[in-house]
């Protein structure tokens, strides 16, 4: 069972939580998808934005219900092991963790090679580790120091990252051409089903960004607020920004895989334009990695504090700093040696998958609480019964049935490897 904790300090508010969220989503994936995505449909490409913003609002719902009536740090993992025990909690926690950890050393490769765009120097191989060393253990260090610091730098990353975009939509109004956005024909639901599994995974982050809900002041109330937040600001401004992108450069926005809106931004603003965007997109990297590293040690933490995992150094709380300090660094060390030795490519084959199944574990874990639970005033519940829940668990598995073979054998591999570890860890226990 999660043990009530009492050493962390409440001071994250709405803002500072909202702006956590829409961090860890809007990271560098926006700065190449419409692209992907006009490559797809098209005009009708906005058709895609709609119907998975409303898929995606769903499974949120389901999420604010789950932070409503599970405050304590640690996010999906503490809602999925309240409902349905340690060995469901160990796999949803390890399962977001390494799905974390692989997305921040791909992030952080590409920040280098970013960087490496612009100067050769970060081509050479020392560079590129002494610049990774900085970087992680740089955003540690901030994290350690206390919350308050480390959710400042959300802050001001998430302001850093929304300026270049929201100046792109603005101004880009006027060289935008009707024409281009006209659409000739509807896509089928074939076809919207597999556009709407790659923005799917666009949306995604929320998960991480709510890990530190035993650091939220009025949790119940705050994360239901954040989310609803986050996401509606999320889905309109990709769906301004993939309508801004198709009305510039039409037909031709299929052609700029790697830097879609930088080449938007060319034709608005010129050469300097694309300098901004590309700058941008540098800092959407740093600042989705400074938010992993303040969300993501916390489900360690949990797991720790839980004794899911028995190593009780993850659940030690900094005297003077309030932190978990061991899990913060342990998390850095741990992201820092898969992205210098670039092995995430060889597990990168669950990542999709297991959050999808994180995901599920969170709706079931809504109807086990619903059912477990005596409700408190105070808490947030979806309106309609089951009907929320039980579509959010269809979408889910709608997406699951579009995973690739190896995805699927890889997830499978991966919950029996697991399985046996958190068995041994059982076991070991007991004796």
């Amino acid at each position: 069972m999660i043990q009530q904790e009492e050493e962390f300090k409440r001071t994250i508010g709405v803002f500072g939580l909202s702006a956590n969220i829409m961090n860890v989503i809007i990271g560098a994936g926006i700065f190449a998808l419409p692209a992907i995505i006009a490559a797809s449909m098209g005009s009708s490409s906005i058709i895609a934005y709609v119907f998975c913003g409303l898929l995606m609002a769903l499974i949120m719902l389901c999420f604010a219900e789950a932070s409503s009536k599970v405050t304590q740090t640690g996010g999906v993992y503490s809602y999925i092991e309240t409902a349905f025990g340690p060995y469901a909690g160990f796999l949803a926690g390890v399962f977001t963790v390494t799905g974390t950890l692989l997305a921040d050393a791909a992030v952080s490769n590409a920040l280098v090679n970013v960087l490496g765009s612009t100067h050769p120097i970060f081509e050479l191989a020392w560079m590129r580790i002494l610049f990774l060393t900085v970087v992680f253990l740089g955003l540690a260090f901030v994290n350690v120091i206390g919350v308050k610091q480390g959710i400042g730098l959300v802050k001001i990353n998430t302001v850093a990252k929304l300026i270049p975009l929201l100046l792109l939509v603005i101004f880009g109004w006027e060289a935008v051409s009707i024409d281009n956005l006209t659409i000739e024909s509807f896509p089928d639901i074939q076809q919207l089903g597999k556009t709407s599994l790659i923005l799917f995974f666009a949306f995604q982050g929320c998960e991480s960004g709510i890990v530190v809900s035993g650091e939220v002041i009025n949790p119940k109330r705050t994360i239901p607020k954040a989310i609803f937040i986050s996401i509606s600001a999320i889905v309109v401004l990709y769906m301004l920004i993939q309508t801004v992108a198709q009305g510039v450069l039409g037909n031709q926005l299929p052609q700029f895989t790697a830097t879609p809106l930088a080449a938007t931004a060319n034709v608005i603003f010129g050469p300097i334009g694309f300098i901004i965007l590309t700058i941008g997109a540098a800092i959407s990297m740093f600042g989705f990695l400074s938010g992993d590293i303040l969300n993501n040690p916390r489900t360690l933490y949990a797991l720790g504090r839980d004794r899911v995992i028995p190593i009780k150094a993850l659940a030690k709380i900094h005297p003077s700093f309030a932190t978990p300090y061991i899990a913060i660094i342990i998390y850095a060390l741990l992201g820092f040696t898969i992205a210098v030795t670039g092995s995430f490519e060889s597990l990168v084959v669950i990542a999709s998958s297991s959050i999808l199944i994180v995901y599920l574990g969170v709706v079931l874990a809504v109807i086990k609480l619903r059912y477990t639970q005596k409700s408190k005033p105070d808490e947030f519940t979806i309106p309609g019964g089951l009907t929320i829940p039980i579509i959010s668990i269809s979408i889910i598995l709608y997406f699951l049935s579009n995973l690739t073979q190896n995805e699927i054998i890889g997830t499978l591999i991966a919950i029996g490897v697991l399985s046996v570890i958190y068995a041994l860890i059982y076991f070991s226990k007991k004796k």
